[in-house]
């Protein structure tokens, strides 16, 4: 019961934090929750001047999969503190 609590409690925390990774020297900065959901995109004026929509959206892409890899990764250690390592399915 709880470790239940504690578990909502955290899902809780990941959903409320934010990850930044940002591609091409900080052109293309892309926020997301603890869970991997992007929350927040900015791009610099410097990389929408360029006039080069490939790199925009190689750009876009590189910083998105970035922060969602470090947000599984915060997820991950986030919940490994609570089960001890236990496999996902294991718990109640």
């Amino acid at each position: 019961q709880r470790l239940q609590a504690e578990i909502a409690k955290r899902q809780q925390e990941l959903a409320e934090a934010r990850v930044e990774a940002s591609a091409g020297g900080g052109m293309v900065l892309a926020v997301v929750s603890g869970h991997g959901e992007l929350v927040e995109l900015h791009l610099s004026p410097e990389v929408l001047a360029e006039g080069d929509v490939e790199l925009v959206e190689d750009l876009i892409l590189a910083a998105v999969k970035e922060a969602q890899a470090k947000a599984k990764k915060l997820a991950q250690e986030t919940m490994s503190e609570l089960t001890g390592g236990m496999p996902p399915g294991m718990l109640p």
